[in-house]
Order: structure tokens, then sequence, then C-alpha cells
């Protein structure tokens, strides 16, 4: 079994706010990364099950899940499934909800995403956690997995006011189950460069949190709302989009952080 605290890039991506292109920021960053080489996991810790079904997979057609290996000790590899997008994907279900609830009384909830991470039976470069619009057990088992946090934030003015929630999440995971996550930044979604709201809101962030600010700011696209359909990420459905290649970007900017 590998350890993947020295040999990966574990990293939360997390808002409690919905509607910030969370999902589609995993999906698009896994798939960007991989086109890079990059060997790249995708957990989808939303009961939702938007990751799993953007990529293509119908969570009503899954016997295992993440459910599964969170809460029954079921390893990573007998639930994992290979995307057309060149990652490889832990999907969910309905189910996890339930997990969450399970998971609230039992010892060590805080480890239980770390725990599966070290029991990935090969390595990967990346492995990106997709957090539920939350700040539940998942997203903390998320933090307490994770080397560093990416938050993705749409850039209109109510959009930020979680921000501080979270990093308070984060300061108490620090304190008490993983002293190393960094805060990596805040990455602008749905961004309008046309507007000086949009950069004013970014330009506050900044300033109010001390947050770095990944770039570049990701625009907004009507190809984004498209490529869940199809079951693919931007990256191969509109493949010189302008959003495809802020994604692409900014996973050559990540790659060159780490």
């Amino acid at each position: 079994m590998m350890d993947p605290m020295s040999s990966s890039r574990v990293i939360a991506v997390a808002n409690q706010k919905g509607g910030v292109a969370k999902t589609t920021t995993v999906a698009s960053l896994g798939s960007a990364l991989a086109e890079l080489g990059q060997r790249v996991l995708l957990v989808d810790l939303d009961p939702q099950a938007c990751l799993t079904f953007s990529l293509g997979i119908d969570p009503e057609d899954l016997e295992l899940s993440l459910h599964h290996v969170l809460t029954k000790g079921v390893a990573p590899s007998e639930v994992m499934a290979t995307t057309e997008d060149g990652v490889d994907l832990v999907p969910a279900t309905i189910e996890l909800a339930r997990a969450e609830a399970d998971l609230l009384t039992r010892t060590g909830r805080e480890y239980v995403v770390r725990t599966m991470v070290e029991d990935l039976d090969e390595p990967y470069d990346w492995v990106l956690l997709d957090c539920p619009p939350s700040l539940g057990v998942l997203t903390v088992a998320a933090l307490t997995a994770a080397t560093g946090v990416v938050i993705p934030l749409q850039c209109e003015t109510l959009s930020h006011r979680g921000v501080g929630q979270l990093l308070d999440t984060v300061h108490d995971v620090r304190r008490f189950t993983n002293r190393g996550l960094e805060v990596w930044g805040v990455l602008p979604t749905l961004y309008d460069g046309r507007t000086n709201h949009a950069r004013t809101v970014l330009e506050t962030i900044s300033e109010t949190y001390d947050l770095a600010v990944i770039e570049p700011p990701i625009p907004k696209s009507i190809r984004f709302a498209e490529a869940p359909a199809a079951g693919r990420s931007i990256l191969t459905t509109a493949t010189s989009n302008k959003g495809a290649d802020a994604y692409r970007q900014v996973a050559k900017n990540l790659l060159g952080r780490s």
C-alpha cells in the first residue's frame, strides 16, 4: 500500500455555499491534470452525486460506492470507476447521506477519508476531494485528509459570506486533526471580466481573508452546463473553450506550486 501523505497532493475543493462551480472545478481540474500526464483520482463526497453523474456514471446503477468504503470497510479499489476523461473516480450515491449520520457516533470519524486514501492500492499524483455544500462530518473528514484546500468562489457580493466560516473550520482542523493543512487559495469562478464589480469582490476577498487568488479566473460559459449531460468534463466536450483553457492554466499553476 502507498503512503499517500508523502506522495500525493490531496486537495479538498470546498465551499459550503452551493452554486460556486465546485463540482465543475473538480471534474475540469482533474481532466486538465490528466492531460498533463498526472495520475488523478477524484472522490465524490456529495450525497447528491453530481460529480459522479457529470462523469457519465449513473448513481442509480451502482451497487457499491463511497458509502461502503467509509462505513463498511470496503476497499476503494472495489468501488472505483474509470472515466472517459482519463481520471479514476470513487463515486457517490444518495446512500452517502446515511453515511454522514452513521459517522456522527463513530470514533475517529474525522479520519475516514484519510484512511481511504491510505488504503489505495496504486499511487496517484493528485487526489481531488469534491466536498459537499456543508461544513458537516464529510467536509471535516476531507479537510483532515487533505494537504491543501482550494475554495471556488463566485464573484458576487454575497457569495463570500461563507468563506470566514470555512476558514474557521480549517483552523479547527489544523488544531485537532491535520496540522499540515494549507489553504492554497480562492479560485474565482463564473467570472465576468467585463464588470468592475467582479474584480472588486475578488480584491475584497483577498484583503479581508488574506488569501491567495488562484489564477486565472474561470469565465462564465454555457458550455459548463452542457458538459455534465454528455458525461464528460468541458475539456473533452469543448476542447478550445475559454473555460477549458482557464482550467488548463490553473492546473499548470497548481502543478508548478506543488
